[in-house]
Parts: C-alpha cells; sequence; structure tokens
C-alpha cells in the first residue's frame, strides 16, 4: 500500500464548507414552536452549532416568506445599551418612514440618529429613569408590531446589557405578543445575578415556551460532518471515533481540526483515494481557539491584517470598511481578502459583508493581534467610522478608547454615556466613563471632569475605586499648574474617601484645599469631606471648623452640585451632632429631574437615614431609607439597593424586627465580589449582633471583626466586641477594644457616636476597678446629651448613670435608672436593649433583698427575650429563674401574663384594626397610643404568626378565624 501527502502528491483534496447535519429533531421542533408567537431558549455550548442551526432554519423559512430580525450580544467590557435589537433592526429595516409610527416613536432617536427624517419629536425628558425606559421600550415594540416579522433572534444573550434583557421581559408581558423570540446562550456563561431566567420563570401563564439544550454529535454525525468536508468521500469508522474523542463531538472542534490537518498536510492519498495519515501522527488542538491561531499563523502577514482589521471591528463589516482599517492598498487587499475568505476563516454573510464564522475565532484572532498593531487599527477604524454619515457614538467611543487617543475617546465616550443616561441606563453610562478614565491617559482637567460625572454606585463590583486613584495618581506625574494639581487631589481624595480609605482620602483633599478655586463646587465639598467626623481621632470643633469655612457653592453652578452640597452638609452637621442639620436635612428634594440628581438625592437621604438611627429618630430613619429605596427604584439606580438594604437590616435590628434577617444579610455578607466593602460591613455587623444574641460568639466574633474594617461600622461593631468579651469575663480584651472608641467619641466630643460604646467603656472600666475613670466618662458623656433632642445617644447615658450608680451600691438609685433607661429605649424603639435594660433592673432588685418582685420581672424579661429571638440572653435569664426556683418563663403574683406565639389582647386590636384597611397612625389614634407603639405590637403580631409583610399578616388572621375577610389588603404604612 502507497501512501503520500497531498503536497508529495500535487493534488488536494475537493474541500468544502461542511454541510448542515443532524439537528433534524430541533429543526422540527422550531418549526412547530414558530407558527405562532413563542419564546424559545436555545442553549448550548460554545461551537455546539446554535448559529449554524438557526441559520439554516431561517434560510429555509425565508423561501417561504417567513423574515426574521437577527443580531448578537458581543462580549464588550462595556456594552451597548440595547445594542443587540437595536443592530438587528437596523439591519432588518431601511426605513420606518412608511410604518405610521405614533408619538412614541420620537423616543428612538437616540438608539436610530440616521431616522432622525422619519421619526415624530423627540417627547419631552422624563425625570422617571424608569419611565423613560419603559416609553422606550413601548417604542421599539410598536417598530416591532407594525413591521412585518415573525421572530426575533438574538445570538450570545449571556452576554447581553441588562436594558436588553428588561427589554425581552417587556416583551414577553405583552398581549398578544409582537413576535416570536429565540435567544440562544450559554448555561456557564450566565451571570449570578442576570435577568435571563426570569424569562422562563415569570412568562405570562398563556406563553408558549420551550427550552432546546444542542448536545455534541455522535460519532455517526462526525463521520457525515467530516465527509461532507471532503468532496462526500468515505470516512472511516476509526478516524471519526478519533476525532470525535478529540474534539467531544462539538461541531465547530470537528470543522476547524480537520481544516487545520488539511493545511498540515495530515491528509494522504491512500490507494487511489483521500484518505488520513496514520491516527497515532495526527495532533489535534486542544482548543478550537489553538487550532485558529494555529491556521492563522499559516497564512501570509497580510492576510493576517485581514484578520485582524475584522477582528478589531468585532461585528460584520462591507469590505471597503475592512480595506480601510486594514490599511492595505486595494489591489493588495482584494489579493489577500480572497485567501481569507477561501481559506474559510472568514465567510460572507450576504453581498458585502464580511466575518468570523464563530465568535470563538473573532476572539482567538484580536487577541492575538500586537498590542501596538492593535492600537493602530482601532485608531483607523475610529477614522473610518468619523466619516459616516451619521457615526456611531458608542463605537467611536471604544475605538479611540482602545487607541489610546484622549481627545476622540472623551469626545465620544461623554456623548454615548449621555445617550445611555437618556435612556434610562445609567449602569451602563458609569461604565463607559469608568473605563475612559481607568485605560486612557487623560489630560488632568478631562481626568478630573470626567472622574466628577462617574457615579460610582452605579457601578458593579466590589471595588470601583482603586483603578480610578491609580489613575488620578499618574496624572500628577505630568506638569501641571497649581490648581489643575489642586482638582487631581481633591478627585482622589473623594474617591479614596468613598472608598472607605479615609485617612488617605483625608490627606489628599488637605493637599488641595489652598489651591481650590474658591466659591467653586470643590472647595465646598472639600471642606465638607474633611468635616465628617470618619478616620482617626480629632476633636469635634475641629471637624466644625471646617464646617465653618465652607463657601457658598454659586448660583450658577448646576443644581446637582447644589443639590450635593445640601446632602452633604446636612450630612455633616447631623454627624456632629448639630441640630442645624435636621434644617439642612429638610432642604434635601423628593422631585429630581433625572437619573443624575436622583442619585445624588438618593444618596443625600440614605446618610440622613443612618444618622437619623443614631440620633434614635427611628421614624425619620425610615421614612428617609423609603424614599431613598423610591428613587433608586425608579431611576433603575440599582447598585444603590444594597446600601440601602443594609441600612434598614441595622435599622431593624435596633427595632426588634428580626424575623428573616439573617437570610436577607447572608446575600450581602457572602458576595465577596459584587457587593462594596461599606454594605458588606453593615451586613456583617447586622448579622454578628444577631449571633451574639442567639449565643454562637464565635462566629458573632468573626462577623463583628469583619464589619469594623469599614469606618462607619467600626465604633459598634468594636463595642459589639467587647460586650461579648466582657461575657466571657476578659475585661483587659473589653477595655483595650474600647479604649480608641470612647477617645474619638466621648473625650473627641463626637458624643453622637457614643450611644454603642460609652455603656461598654463604662462596665468595663467598673470590671478594672478604675471607678473613678468610669464616672469622669460618664460625666463627660452625660454633659455632652443634655438638652441633645437625641432619644438613642440620652436612653445610653441613663443606662450609664444606672451601671455607676450599680458599681457604687446604691441600688435603689440604680434599679430607677434602669428603669429610666428601659422606658427610653422602649419608645425608641428599641426592645432588646430595653429587655437587658431591665434585666439589669430585676438584678438590683434580687440584690436589694426584693426577690418577688425581682424574680417576677427576670420572667418577663426571659420571655421577651425569647419572643425576640435573642435565645441566649433568655437561657441565660431562663437559668437564673432556676437557679432560684422559679418555674421556667412563669411569673407569679403580679406580672405581666405570657402569650407564647399566642397574639396578646392589644396586639390582636391592633392586627384586627390593620386587617381593616388602617395605617399605622389611624390605629394609634383609634387606641390613643403613639404610632411607634403600634409598629412594635405589627411586627410582634408578624413575628408570631410567621409573616413578613403586613398584606400577609392580614391573610393569616383571615385564615385562623381571628378576623374576618379584609375589604381591602392594607397598606404598608409603617
Amino acid at each position: 500500500m502507497t501512501e503520500t501527502t497531498d503536497t508529495e502528491s500535487g493534488q488536494h483534496p475537493d474541500f468544502r464548507a461542511p454541510r448542515f447535519v443532524g439537528r433534524r429533531d430541533e429543526t422540527a421542533a422550531l418549526d412547530a414552536l414558530l407558527e405562532e408567537p413563542a419564546v424559545v431558549l436555545l442553549d448550548g455550548e460554545a461551537g455546539i452549532g446554535k448559529t449554524r442551526l438557526l441559520r439554516e432554519f431561517l434560510a429555509a423559512r425565508a423561501e417561504r416568506g417567513y423574515r426574521a430580525l437577527v443580531g448578537a450580544c458581543p462580549e464588550l467590557r462595556v456594552p451597548y445599551t440595547l445594542g443587540a435589537v437595536v443592530d438587528a433592526v437596523r439591519d432588518g429595516v431601511g426605513s420606518v418612514a412608511g410604518l405610521g409610527l405614533s408619538r412614541l416613536g420620537g423616543a428612538l432617536r437616540p438608539l436610530f440618529p440616521e431616522w432622525a427624517d422619519d421619526l415624530p419629536p423627540a417627547p419631552e425628558p422624563l425625570e422617571d429613569a424608569t419611565a423613560a425606559r419603559h416609553r422606550l421600550f413601548r417604542a421599539l415594540a410598536e417598530v416591532l408590531g407594525r413591521l412585518d416579522m415573525a421572530v426575533l433572534v438574538l445570538e450570545d444573550v449571556h452576554w447581553a446589557d441588562e436594558a436588553t434583557l428588561e427589554f425581552l421581559l417587556f416583551l414577553v408581558s405583552r398581549r398578544p405578543q409582537p413576535v416570536s423570540l429565540v435567544l440562544t446562550y450559554r448555561r456557564e456563561e450566565v451571570p449570578a445575578d442576570s435577568l435571563l431566567p426570569r424569562l422562563s420563570s415569570r412568562l405570562p401563564a398563556d406563553a408558549r415556551l420551550v427550552r432546546l439544550t444542542l448536545q455534541p454529535f455522535d460519532v455517526g454525525e462526525t463521520a457525515a460532518l467530516v465527509s461532507s468536508m471532503l468532496g462526500d468521500e468515505h470516512v472511516s469508522t476509526e478516524f471519526a471515533a478519533f476525532l470525535h474523542a478529540r474534539t467531544e463531538g462539538v461541531p465547530l472542534a470537528v470543522e476547524e481540526s480537520v481544516r487545520l490537518m488539511r493545511d498540515r498536510a495530515d491528509l494522504v492519498r491512500r490507494d487511489g483515494g483521500w484518505a488520513r495519515r496514520r491516527l497515532d501522527r495526527i495532533e489535534v488542538p486542544p482548543t478550537i481557539r489553538d487550532a485558529v491561531l494555529e491556521r492563522v499563523g499559516r497564512l501570509g502577514p497580510d492576510t493576517r491584517t485581514v484578520l485582524y482589521a475584522l477582528s478589531v471591528l468585532s461585528e460584520p463589516a462591507d469590505p471597503a470598511t475592512a480595506m480601510a482599517v486594514s490599511g492595505l492598498p486595494d489591489d493588495r487587499f482584494a489579493e489577500v481578502s480572497a485567501e481569507a475568505l477561501g481559506s474559510g476563516l472568514l465567510r460572507e454573510n450576504r453581498p458585502g459583508q464580511w466575518s468570523f464564522p464563530h465568535a470563538l475565532a473573532s476572539h482567538a484572532v484580536y487577541e492575538a493581534v500586537p498590542a501596538g498593531e492593535r492600537r493602530a487599527l482601532h485608531l483607523r477604524a475610529g477614522r473610518v467610522l468619523e466619516r459616516w454619515p451619521l457615526p456611531p457614538v458608542e463605537k467611536l467611543a471604544r475605538h479611540f478608547r482602545l487607541a489610546g487617543e484622549a481627545e476622540a475617546a472623551c469626545r465620544y465616550t461623554e456623548q454615548a454615556a449621555d445617550l445611555c443616561a437618556q435612556s434610562g441606563d445609567v449602569t451602563t453610562s458609569a461604565l463607559l466613563l469608568h473605563s475612559l478614565v481607568t485605560t486612557v491617559a487623560l489630560p488632568a482637567e478631562e481626568l478630573v471632569r470626567m472622574v466628577t460625572k462617574i457615579q460610582f454606585q452605579a457601578l458593579p463590583g466590589a471595588d470601583p475605586y482603586t483603578r480610578v486613584v491609580a489613575s488620578l495618581r499618574a496624572a500628577l506625574d505630568g506638569t501641571l499648574t497649581p490648581r489643575q494639581r489642586a482638582g487631581v487631589f481633591f478627585q482622589t481624595g473623594r474617591v479614596l474617601m468613598v472608598a472607605g480609605e479615609i485617612e488617605s482620602g483625608r490627606r489628599e483633599i488637605l493637599a488641595a484645599v489652598p489651591d481650590l478655586a474658591p466659591q467653586s463646587p470643590e472647595a465646598a465639598r472639600a471642606r465638607l469631606l474633611l468635616a465628617l467626623p470618619l478616620g482617626s481621632a480629632r476633636p469635634a470643633a475641629e471637624h466644625l471648623r471646617w464646617l465653618r469655612e465652607e463657601p457658598p457653592v454659586a448660583p450658577s453652578a448646576p443644581r446637582q452640585d447644589r443639590l450635593r452640597q445640601t446632602s452633604e452638609r446636612a450630612f455633616a452637621l447631623l454627624s456632629l451632632g448639630e441640630e442645624a442639620g435636621w434644617d439642612a436635612a429638610r432642604q434635601i428634594p423628593d422631585v429630581v429631574t433625572g437619573p443624575g440628581e436622583a442619585a445624588v438625592v438618593a444618596l443625600g437621604h440614605t446618610n440622613v437615614g443612618e444618622e437619623a438611627m443614631r440620633w434614635g429618630r427611628y421614624e425619620e430613619a425610615a421614612a428617609r431609607l423609603a424614599r431613598s429605596l423610591a428613587l433608586a427604584e425608579r431611576h433603575q439606580l440599582l447598585d444603590y439597593l444594597d446600601s440601602i438594604e443594609s441600612s434598614r437590616a441595622h435599622l431593624d435590628w435596633f427595632t426588634g424586627a428580626w424575623a428573616g434577617l439573617a437570610d436577607r444579610m447572608a446575600r450581602l455578607t457572602d458576595d465577596d465580589v459584587g457587593v462594596r466593602l461599606k454594605d458588606r460591613c453593615e451586613a456583617a455587623l447586622v448579622t454578628g449582633l444577631l449571633l451574639s444574641a442567639s449565643g454562637d460568639r464565635h462566629r458573632a466574633g468573626e462577623r463583628l471583626r469583619f464589619a469594623g474594617r469599614d469606618d462607619q461600622q467600626r465604633i459598634e461593631a468594636a463595642a459589639a466586641l467587647a460586650r461579648l468579651r466582657l461575657r466571657d469575663g476578659d475585661v483587659e480584651e473589653a477595655l483595650g477594644l474600647t479604649e480608641e472608641p470612647a477617645r474619638i467619641t466621648v473625650t473627641g466630643g463626637i458624643w453622637l457616636r457614643a450611644t454603642e460604646v460609652a455603656p461598654v467603656r463604662a462596665e468595663a472600666l467598673i470590671a478594672a476597678g478604675r471607678l473613678d475613670e468610669a464616672a469622669d466618662l460618664v460625666a463627660t458623656f452625660v454633659r455632652a446629651v443634655d438638652g441633645k433632642d437625641a432619644p438613642a445617644p440620652r436612653a445610653s447615658a441613663v443606662l450609664c448613670r444606672a451601671l455607676l450608680a450599680e458599681a457604687r451600691g446604691r441600688l435603689d438609685d440604680a434599679s430607677t435608672l434602669f428603669a429610666e433607661a428601659a422606658t427610653a429605649w422602649r419608645a425608641l424603639p428599641r426592645p432588646y436593649d430595653a429587655a437587658l435594660a431591665r434585666e439589669r433592673r430585676a438584678r438590683c432588685l434580687l440584690a436589694a433583698g426584693r426577690a418577688e418582685a425581682g424574680l417576677d420581672l427576670l420572667a418577663e424579661v426571659a420571655r421577651e427575650l425569647a419572643e425576640l429571638g435573642a435565645r441566649a440572653d433568655a437561657d441565660r435569664v431562663t437559668g437564673s429563674l432556676r437557679r432560684r426556683g422559679r418555674p421556667e418563663g412563669l411569673p407569679r403574683g403580679r406580672g405581666r401574663p405570657g402569650y407564647g406565639d399566642r397574639l396578646s389582647p392589644r396586639e390582636l386590636e391592633v392586627a384586627r384594626l390593620l386587617a381593616d384597611g388602617r395605617t399605622n397612625r389611624q390605629i394609634a389614634e383609634a387606641l390613643t397610643v403613639s404610632a411607634q407603639t403600634v409598629a412594635s405590637q405589627v411586627r410582634s403580631a408578624m413575628r408570631k404568626l410567621r409573616v413578613t409583610s403586613r398584606t400577609a399578616l392580614a391573610i393569616r388572621l383571615v385564615e385562623t378565624g381571628l378576623v374576618g375577610s379584609p375589604p381591602d389588603p392594607p397598606t404598608d404604612d409603617r
């Protein structure tokens, strides 16, 4: 038997593009499904043949007049808003002139500037980002509904931007559904927080849904595919099995391997026919990428340049655009592009449009382009697209950014970011700006201006700050004027402080202050940031001095800058315990004119809400957080939601709404990639406090130590850790943990933050026998809060006085003061702290010989703690009762009756009024009690009946027969 290679014989196999093989069942399923509007989710790994299946199916249907729009989601670090949908519509629709669109069509102008002459006038801007996006979706749906299109196909939706996925959810919810949807994706690449799974889980009941998952070829199908590429010659089972094993039956891997074997001359002539070289002499690359790159490496340099140009464009392109980007002369481009098409590495989708046959090939080639050549290609691409009649700003932003062309990158990125914001896509707007400032060396003033526009809270990921800071610091290496340098210093410091690096940020801002322009927003913000009592200990007077130096912002300043200064001034004043902060807080509006202002105001309300918690104004805190949440949801500020949720959880801890709290915090504490450090720390603090109350001290300590990494939570976390150490008898550790926090808060005059740490510090000093130091601490704290309308610090000060009186042996005074503290805590309400104060009072009564009263009070406290969920504390009190011979949990003589999981008479009365549809305020008026008392009783009823909302409570009451059917669901007015 003789064997020669094709090179040796001068012959080549009859090499063809592979025929469509297999997939009969899937094709039949698509054929049946798409007779009426349906949703098809087509899943499969890279190279499995999803695109080929759809192309063959649509081509066959097109012969019968079946029209489709086809788009693909590119793998871009910064996706384009609705990019795949826009591309599909643009490619499939020449003009909208004859569609008779309603006035809604004007909303499409930012996405389709080339249709400006045919679209209705632009509608009035909407302040609500959700409403703006909904209007845009309705306009797009109207276009789809008026086109004679049967199906919208979007490929690679695992890479889709959020706006695209929301639009798809919007489409499938409409009745009738305007078009069928066919979506391809790779299950393993769908992000955990993607909206894609909701397409199947939240479809209307009458929607038609099918999931198709493409499987690899078997050996027979592999043989058929190879044979179709080799002139339909027979392929041995041995060779097909070899290829199947090496490629795992993935069609694209099979195709690339056969092409590579041909290029290598691994195909041989045997006994007058084509055969394959001995199998043990064939090496098959481990990945499609490796096979593609080996084939590219065998081409000439000019042919590779054509491939490089198409990979840089990252989308199908016409030959004229490809030639301009490649930089090759006409005659040479014609010659080598023919070679590229002949190699199978490029294909002609339709006349005059070239692309790679698969995204994997495009990515592999792009990664292989040398860095310098890649930048040059991006620059040429940008220059070519700039000459289009309607330049695509989002693509120009990408090309000039990757080319490192600062001026053009700035101009087009800002335009693209503004268009995204107009469409309600705040996240993509922030991503565009972030990518610009972190990848392009911008002039200092442009860099500062772009950083100022970034809405960091809208950026995904745990750390959107570090790379921005690096870019700002790199700008300082250039030749700058003092004012330019000050601008860079200020922005660096601001970003560092937002990131939680307080002291580093302060140093940068201090360096900026002397040279910032007077009356500028930066000069005012610098002083406001320095006024915040964060970081290392400084006297309150120093922070107040910066606040007094704050210059007013000029009336001509943009409204967003004025809003920011109002919000930050309120935050600084409240942080320093200044009553004037409440006047400033009342100037923060709820009405805003767009996502930018919404972001400033939402953050302002959140900050005021957090400070209201420290003051002990819990109704104010709840109201502020509710307003912030409403703004964040209305304007799609999705990355604000974690901050709001962690703050609401903190408030729920204080007010005793512990049901489900640990589960709510688990997501925030466990996600070390997508949740910012500040929010993770606050969630860890709440989790640590819950674990401490339940008796899991080891895990509580871990969570509380983590919480201390954030400056805002550091003092409260240290106090909670010290409380654990005192219960363990480790007085020295408790003293060490509270020394600096007490110096910052009590001694330094930042009394508002002393609420949690002052009692623990006093107790530790007392336990160490340092009674005089404890007395000095308590006296300083009491003087600081005297006359202040700050319920939480004032209750804490009473508790400190009670601890001191107990330590001095004045048991009657201590008992009275503990009772006063419990009343103050309960009024907030802070039921856990109230119960612990009552426990201390009971022990004073026992020590004073009033055993009956003390034991009755302990029994009440045990029930309160158990109902709250503080198992460890309840067990401790119950143990004391047992040791003194009192039956567990049952007071004797006077004392409030226990109801266990049953509603008390007052709770039942409140619940019945709630089921009647009344708000907390209306119930309070009817029962002549405070709204806070009603809120506490509603929460208690919800805990006992194991529900998490007022509506669910009303339903449970009806189900259990406690009330009749409510006329309407109660409002969530707390």
